[in-house]
């Protein structure tokens, strides 16, 4: 599991603002599995990746696209 047994740790460190969590939030985030956490970080590792992409299309396109 990345950053130990700590899905929160690795949460945080992945980007994801794990401080504005309700407990029930976290007590959620914190029964993952292993494939559950790694899946939920390459899922937002990708998001972050097309996200200039995106800003780009949306400021010249206004909210049109969406």
């Amino acid at each position: 599991m990345p950053n130990g047994s700590d899905p929160l740790a690795a949460l945080a460190a992945g980007g994801f603002p794990v401080d504005h969590l309700t407990d029930e939030e976290r007590d959620v985030l914190n029964a993952l599995s292993t494939e559950e956490l790694a899946l939920l970080l390459d899922i937002k590792s990708r998001l972050d990746e097309a996200g200039p992409e995106v800003r780009a299309h949306s400021e010249i396109a206004g909210g049109a696209l969406f």
